[in-house]
């Protein structure tokens, strides 16, 4: 991310508590930054948007930079999903940024791109957790850590308890229904059944992570 993306970020986040992530605050952070209205329609077409979008993508890298920072060898696995998606929300620096971001994902025309962001965070966490698969079980640990993701933000939103501590306990419950779901496919595809549904061949068998880098589904271009 440049030097120029993350001050009209930063701006734009002045401006979003009054008016949304609207083309209005866009076009006060290009006003605040002094940045060219052309640079600033070029980095971020959709303006608004995309500019939620950046916003989004360099949370995650902050989540991903410190888990790469952090000794988790004394976790279990659980505690690590659970540490990632932490550090993942305690790397969004305006709740009411949020909030504004989470309102506009449910209209309909915007519900897919929030949904391809709650799933790229969902890939950070694998990613930095060393996750290898290559099957089905590449959608599918993504789909249900992105489930939880998105509930433990909501939850976060509201939550006024000392430290998020309630949100932290909401997280750790999602995060062991998560752990059981897991152990169920497991119990499920090492029997007969499970045997026979990712045999070679087989609608299972088939389905591959995606290969390349810009394949993944959510990808910002």
């Amino acid at each position: 991310m440049t030097e120029t993306e993350d001050k009209l970020i930063d701006a734009m986040l002045t401006h979003v508590p009054f008016d949304g992530w609207s083309d209005t605050a866009f076009r006060a952070a290009i006003r605040d930054t002094d940045v060219n209205p052309t640079v600033a329609r070029g980095l971020f077409p959709r303006g608004a948007r995309d500019v939620a979008r950046a916003w989004h993508d360099r949370g995650d890298a902050k989540m991903t930079g410190a888990m790469a920072q952090a000794d988790l060898s004394h976790l279990r696995y659980s505690e690590k999903v659970a540490h990632a998606v932490r550090l993942r929300i305690e790397a969004i620096e305006d709740k009411e940024a949020l909030r504004r971001a989470m309102v506009q994902n449910v209209l309909p025309l915007n519900a897919p791109d929030g949904a391809r962001m709650l799933w790229q965070t969902a890939d950070h966490v694998w990613r930095a957790l060393g996750d290898t698969s290559e099957d089905y079980n590449w959608y599918t640990k993504r789909m249900t850590l992105s489930g939880v993701i998105g509930s433990t933000l909501l939850f976060w939103l509201g939550d006024e308890s000392y430290g998020n501590q309630a949100t932290w306990d909401f997280l750790d419950r999602r995060i062991g229904d998560v752990m059981q779901f897991e152990k169920a496919k497991a119990r499920v595809t090492s029997g007969p059944l499970g045997r026979a549904l990712t045999a070679p061949g087989s609608l299972l068998g088939m389905i591959r992570a995606p290969r390349r880098r810009d394949d993944l589904p959510g990808a910002r271009r």
